[in-house]
């Protein structure tokens, strides 16, 4: 008998693999359906797209009597350096729009969803019911961390979508200037914004690890959600103090606006990847915390 016809007869005589994966598969489509249809969800979207619009009007307002906004700079900082150039291109309001909501906006929604993903179910009396499945603690906590990632990508290209649609309504689009003073088409613009989203929403997984393990220590959902952004407040205010710059770098927000470096060409990939391997040791670090919290925690609700 072949290898694979004796898994095939394994899994016939053993069924709980395939219950396992399919319970896990189920439970992540719930956590998704259940996650997208509240209104906290479509609210922090509907405010996350409401930031390019004004964005957007504001700089329209400002240029309508036909002062420029004037050329790009090559600066370290994001949004000057974009928005300057929104009035030649509106492609440069995602870059904007991105660079606006990352330090404060994003990461809130995360910390907000990411808090409420285990407390919340405690809070709510569901905890219990949702652990006595063949999946078990470590497959929930995955399920909801996967769920935590997926509105990271989801509220970031609400982001980005948002603010291409009102620049393409507001502003001429066409081949961009990038802030290295290049020319690259606008179906290479088009290109990099969607990387710089992607890039973006890849910046969260540490803060949605730090809401996920804090959201294993405590029974209620809005003191996890407090508690997230209280701590993202927190580093971001430490990420400014010129006296701890011996810390900054290992802070998780500290290379966020890194993303600027794509639209140089070439592109500067250094604090890229920088910032990448810090949000992986974030991730791993408070993904650990929390497993180790919720394995051990004594669920009496």
């Amino acid at each position: 008998m072949s290898r694979a016809d004796t898994t095939a007869v394994r899994e016939a005589a053993d069924p709980a693999p395939r219950v396992r994966v399919l319970w896990t598969l189920g439970l992540l489509r719930n956590e998704l359906l259940t996650t997208f249809r509240r209104r906290r969800t479509l609210a922090l979207l509907a405010v996350l797209a409401a930031v390019p619009v004004l964005v957007g009007i504001a700089v329209k307002i400002e240029t309508g009597d036909g002062s420029s906004a004037g050329p790009g700079g090559g600066g370290g900082e994001a949004g000057p350096a974009f928005i300057a150039q929104i009035t030649n291109n509106g492609l440069f309001l995602v870059f904007t729009a991105l660079a606006a909501t990352l330090p404060f906006f994003l990461p809130m929604a995360i910390g907000v969803v990411a808090g409420d993903a285990i407390a919340g179910e405690s809070a709510a009396g569901t905890l219990r019911y949702l652990l006595v499945a063949p999946a078990g603690r470590s497959r929930l906590l995955l399920t909801k961390y996967a769920t935590v990632m997926a509105f990271c990508l989801a509220a970031t290209l609400v982001v980005a979508v948002s603010a291409l649609a009102v620049g393409a309504l507001l502003f001429p689009l066409g081949d961009l200037t990038t802030i290295s003073g290049t020319t690259i088409g606008f179906t290479d613009g088009l290109l990099r914004a969607l990387l710089i989203a992607l890039v973006v929403a890849a910046s969260l997984t540490g803060v949605a690890a730090l809401g996920l393990f804090v959201s294993t220590l405590t029974g209620s959902g809005i003191a996890a959600m407090a508690t997230t952004v209280g701590l993202l407040i927190t580093v971001q205010i430490f990420d400014q103090i010129p006296q701890l710059h011996a810390i900054q770098p290992y802070l998780f927000s500290h290379y966020w606006l890194s993303f600027a470096d794509l639209m140089r060409e070439p592109v500067y990939w250094d604090e890229l990847v920088k910032n990448l391997g810090l949000q992986a040791l974030y991730a791993a670090v408070f993904g650990s915390a929390a497993w180790a919290s919720f394995t051990t925690k004594d669920i009496t609700s």
